[in-house]
Parts: structure tokens; sequence; C-alpha cells
């Protein structure tokens, strides 16, 4: 490991802004976040995985792995972040790194060819290249390759040092954001400034959640002047620097760069949530509130309470069909960060009830305002193993799981529905719209016919009270024609025809105009 690289990790692991970390004494705070793990032996989880996470979502940029070809193949398309323009993010870049080009030390010329061709090939406005384990260990020098296909193609490169062994996906996430920081931010400068302009920090946009919320703003006139990451474009990410206020939305995440934001360019921040009605309008209201100690016109206080009023009436007379389906059902939520506590405020709105939700990934603030929202800690949980969580979920009598993939077969094991709430789901839940598709998807899966039937014995578990007696063979067998009570053997083998008789006639077959295949 560089020194530059182990200043850097230092330098994050000595967040002021995060709360676990001030807690730490200074020599716990110096080891750091987590344990680094074995080189080679991390599959995901690690902090290439965390940094390719975080910046993947930035939809133009050709992100490049400079790796042997398993890295890549394990962090692409790692989440459904979804583009309203670029689809360049989901193309899979990688130097494929082989036995010989690591023993002859061929890494950092392999690595200018394939930014090289990259640019050639699809000529974006920049290159990500990504250090991982092996050019790590063997000593490649990627910020020197990019700062030399930088001046030959003009084309910014932008190097992410996060090699997998240096620790978790979280360190990944914060040396994401100092790679912003320290080669994107501030590069281009915007053609107008307005005081309307807003960061978007940690979101990244999953199913299209971002697009549930941007029409709010623009009905404030608030401009998203960075969206970091979510369907973000470079040029977005490098003007970030010019805005007024900065939203976090997932601190575990990002915070470092947020905080850093503020030093340097003096952009305060505030972390919010869009899951729920309440914490959405307490988002804008916060929004607002700051842009006006920052410069703009007072009127946007009275114009955001009524864009909150408006949208208020017409989710809540959305969710009035829905609310006596779900109301009073009991919740299990096994997720992270700041869903650990802004969906279970978007739940009990609806009159769930919440038995348990777990603070993984979570910080002190998060695990503070699970407290205050629930009342106690006592059905707060870091971490869950299977055996434990379909325990909790047959004793407490939950009507739902609402967790990631990973948990869906437990659920099913237990014998009820569950929810995808995790960043691989498919639907979007931001917003106020956002709330009333988390209703209907709740609604759809607790209030199944078939669940009810699925717990019921199986037709074979119960046992027969009484003898049954066949009934009387009547009419004829439909095969052989013969009448029921006749003793003569019967042949089921059917007669051969004639010998004399002429073969069929063989008819060839006629494609139609629509094949099935094209059906």
């Amino acid at each position: 490991m560089s020194d530059a690289l182990k200043s850097k990790i230092q330098d994050v692991f000595n967040e002021p802004g995060c709360g676990t970390n001030a807690e730490k004494s200074e020599r716990q705070r110096k080891k750091g976040c987590a344990k680094p793990l074995t080189p080679g032996a991390a599959a995901g989880g690690c902090a290439f995985d965390g940094a390719k996470i975080a910046l993947q979502p930035i939809v133009d940029v050709a992100h490049l792995v400079h790796a042997p070809l398993a890295c890549e193949g394990n962090g692409w398309d790692n989440r459904g972040a979804a583009s309203s323009g670029s689809e360049l993010y989901r193309t899979g870049f990688t130097t494929d790194l082989s036995e010989l080009d690591i023993v002859m030390g061929y890494g950092e010329k392999k690595l200018f060819r394939a930014i090289k061709e990259v640019i050639e090939a699809h000529n974006p406005p920049a290159v990500f290249v990504y250090s991982t384990c092996v050019p790590a260990l063997i000593g490649d020098d990627i910020n020197a390759v990019c700062k030399a296909a930088t001046q030959n193609f003009g084309t910014p490169c932008v190097p992410v040092n996060a090699p997998g062994y240096v620790g978790s996906k979280n360190l990944g996430n914060k040396l994401a954001g100092e790679a912003l920081l320290d080669g994107v931010i501030g590069s281009i400068e915007p053609e107008e400034c307005t005081p309307y302009d807003v960061n978007i920090i940690g979101d990244y946009n999953l199913s299209g959640e971002l697009w549930q919320v941007k029409p709010l703003f623009d009905k404030l006139g608030i401009r998203v002047l960075g969206s970091i990451t979510g369907d973000a474009r470079y040029r977005q990410v490098a003007m970030a620097h010019r805005a007024k206020v900065t939203m976090l939305v997932c601190s575990k995440a990002l915070i470092n760069l947020a905080r850093k934001l503020d030093e340097r360019y003096g952009i305060p921040y505030f972390e919010g949530s869009f899951y729920g009605i309440s914490d959405t309008s307490q988002a804008l209201r916060t929004m607002c509130a700051m842009l006006v100690e920052q410069g703009a016109e007072a009127d946007l206080l009275d114009r955001c309470e009524q864009v909150i009023a408006e949208e208020e009436t017409r989710v809540w007379k959305q969710l009035d069909a829905y609310r006596p389906r779900v109301a009073g059902k009991r919740v299990l939520l096994y997720t992270g960060g700041h869903k650990s506590w802004s969906v279970v405020s978007a739940l009990q709105e609806l009159g769930m009830e919440v038995i348990g939700t777990s603070v993984r990934k979570a910080t002190d603030d998060d695990k503070g305002r699970v407290v205050k929202i629930m009342g106690d800690d006592k059905h707060i949980f870091e971490n869950m193993a299977p055996k434990d969580m379909y325990r909790m979920l047959k004793d407490a009598g939950a009507d739902v799981l609402m967790s990631g993939g990973r948990s869906q077969f437990v659920a099913l094991k237990a014998k009820m529905p569950w929810v995808d709430v995790n960043q691989e789901k498919h639907e979007p839940y931001a917003g106020y719209m956002g709330m009333v598709d988390m209703v209907r998807a709740i609604d759809r899966a607790v209030n199944n016919p078939m669940w009810s039937e699925l717990r019921e014995p199986a037709p074979w578990d119960t046992p027969l009270t009484e003898t049954r007696v066949l009934p009387a063979i009547t009419g004829s067998c439909p095969v052989t024609g013969v009448p029921a009570g006749v003793g003569r053997p019967v042949s089921l083998v059917p007669p051969m025809p004639p010998a004399s008789s002429a073969p069929a006639p063989v008819t060839a077959f006629v494609s139609s105009a629509t094949d099935f295949e094209d059906c």
C-alpha cells in the first residue's frame, strides 16, 4: 500500500462528522472502522466494491477497472441505479490483467492502452480508473498513468484508489468521495448560478427514486446542481462546488464529502430522507429554510408550505383506500442506513406496527432517531442470523418481512409475505408518490389469498376419519368399449393395420407467417 493511500485512509478514518468516530479514543480512531481484508479473499463487500457502488451511477462516465477479470465481473451492475440518458455506465470495462502481465510488469502499459481504446471507442467526458488488490500489491501507479493519459488524450482520467484489501465497503464509499473531491469537483464552472441550487448526496436513484422527488423541486424552483451520484452527469458532479445547500441522504457513506464541501466551499449540509410523508415534508422545509438563509427569496418558505399542503392532501386521499387493508399489520424491518428509521416512520404513518428494525450501517444519529420513533431500543438489533429472524417472525406473529433479497427465503420458510426495500428492489418508494407505491406493494403481498392457503395443513397430512368405499363400476370402458361386469380378457394392444394397406401420404409442413418464436 502506498504512503499516499495510507495517509488518505487515516484522514478518512478521522472523520469529525461521524458520531461513532468522535466517541473513539485517538488510538481506536487510528485503527479505523473495520479490520482490513485479506488480498484476494474479499469477494464483494470490500473497499473496491464500495467505491464502484458509489460512483457507477455517474452515467456518462466510462468506469475502467484495472484488475483481473473477476473483480469487474463481481462488481458490475450491482445496483438498480436508473439513468435518464446515457447507458455507458452499464458497460463493463476492465484491463483483464493476466499472470503474464503481472509477472512481466505490463500492468501500467496495459492500463494506458485500455484508456486509449475506451476514449477512442466511446468518447466519454471522463474515465474513472479503479485500482484493485492486484495492481496495488504489485505497485502499479494508476495516478501517474491517469495523469499521462489526461495530458495525451485531453479527457479527464480520474484515479480511484480503493483496493479491496484496505477495508470494508463503507470505507470504499468514502474513498470514492475523496476521489471526487480531489479530481472532479471544482473542475468545471457552471454557466449560471442561482440562489436555488442544491446538491443531493448519497441518493443513487435506485429504480428511479430521485425522479419521484425532482418534480417537487421543480414546483419550488429548486435546481439540483450536483447529484452525487444518482442519474448524474460528469459535469454535474464537477460543478457541485457552486451549490448553496447540500442534502445528505446516506450519511454513513459520504459524510466526508458533505463535510469537506462545507469546509472548502462554504456549502452547509443537513441530513434528510425522502421515505414517508412526514420525512419528505420535513426535508423540503429544511432545504427551503437553509436556502433562504443562503440568500434565496423569503417567499420560498410560503411556496414550500403550499406545495407540501397540496401534496399531502393528494397522497392521503390516495392512501385512504389502502390504509384499512394494512392498518394493524405487524412488520419486521431488516434493512440499514437511513432506511432503518425513515421506513419505520413511514410504516407507522399507515397504522402498521413495527415489531423490530435493524440498524446495520446506521450512524449513532440514525439509531437515536429509531429510538425516538419507536419509543425504546428493545426492538432494535444490529445483525440477525437467519434462524433468529425465523424465530422472531414466528414468535412475534409478524405479517410481513421487509428486507433485502438475501432474507426473502427466511420469509418463505416462515410462510409469510416479503417486500423488497433494499438496494436491489425494482420499485421506487421515495417521495409522496413513492409512499403510495410502497403501500400498494405491502397490500399486494400481505392480502394475497395464497398465504392463508399455504398455511393450512396439506391434504395428505389430514387423517382420514371415515372408511371410504369406492363406488361400483358403471358404464363401459372408454378405451375398449367393453361393458362393466364382462369377464372375458380384454386386449389393450391396438389392432395392426392390414398388410396390404398403403402408408398414409406424408404432407410437407408449411410454416405460418409468424412462428411462435416471433409472437
